[in-house]
């Protein structure tokens, strides 16, 4: 049987595709891709109504810096917290880093940021390097607060100076906009 020239089209098309998705899944230019379409969809971050909001139940958690110093969120206690649970390998992190390199250059005097990776540090140095950010990075020591344990990054919780979980956002935000820059002001003022 000799194939027909429609066969031989939809497989030529199939190869195609399956190149694509190949391209879109395991190269950088699939990353890319996926980065600038998270970038398209992201929104500002709501703040959890006043009735949901969670207490953090404990502050015993260990983190490490870049320095190589060991920090207890204890120590921050009383202040308004932002943790960003990110990776380099995951776009929707590195979609949001620029919003939140601009959040972090305008209140990284008023408010505690802590950017915790599961990378290296030599890797995620790099990366921000590249990347062209300034954002101070950690990696967890002990296992975060229950309310705060997510198998999905990124994932990203501001604690207020009273220690509710104020924002708990699984996914891609808008760090920067004015509501949710509105939102951190009135928090610092509480």
């Amino acid at each position: 049987m000799t194939p027909t020239k429609s066969s031989k089209k939809k497989t030529i098309q199939n190869i195609i595709f399956i190149i694509f998705l190949g391209l879109l899944l395991f190269s950088p230019l699939g990353t890319f891709i996926k980065v600038q379409i998270n970038r398209l969809i992201v929104f500002s971050p709501k703040t959890i109504q006043v009735q949901d909001q969670k207490m953090l139940s404990s502050y015993q958690w260990q983190l490490l810096d870049a320095n190589g110093k060991q920090v207890s969120l204890k120590n921050y206690r009383g202040k308004v917290i932002f943790i960003n649970f990110w990776a380099t390998w995951c776009p929707p992190c590195i979609a949001e880093m620029p919003s939140l390199q601009k959040l972090y250059n305008d209140y990284q005097d008023k408010i505690v940021f802590l950017f915790v990776t599961s990378d290296s540090f030599k890797k995620s140095n790099a990366f921000l390097k590249k990347e062209e950010l300034d954002l101070p990075i950690y990696q967890a020591i002990t296992k975060p607060p229950l309310e705060m344990e997510s198998s999905t990054i990124p994932a990203t919780y501001v604690i207020d100076k009273q220690g509710n979980i104020i924002v708990a956002k699984i996914g891609t935000a808008n760090w920067n906009s004015d509501s949710f820059r509105d939102k951190l002001d009135y928090y610092l003022k509480k």
